[in-house]
């Protein structure tokens, strides 16, 4: 068992990882990039074009890009009989 939690802790870390430095690309961009049009996440929620609303744009979009195949694999991964194998 300690293999499998210090495999998911590695995951969790760098999901984490992944979608601090897209909140921080997004910050970056709205700094010094001029003249953006407003994000709209999910097509839907429109953010400021403000370098804190890039930030949250990027943070939130690559957290469902990458959060919901985590979640997905998970999901199968709790579930699957390694004996049936």
């Amino acid at each position: 068992m300690p293999s499998n939690l210090g495999g998911r802790r590695f995951v969790l870390g760098l999901y984490a990882a992944l979608v601090t430095v897209a909140g921080v690309a997004g910050f970056l961009t709205g700094t010094f990039v001029s003249d953006l049009s407003a994000p709209r996440f999910l097509f839907l929620i429109p953010f400021p074009p403000t370098p804190l609303g890039f930030a949250a744009y990027g943070a939130l979009t690559l957290a469902l890009v990458l959060g919901l195949p985590l979640v997905l694999v998970i999901f199968v991964s709790e579930r699957i009989d390694d004996e049936a194998v």
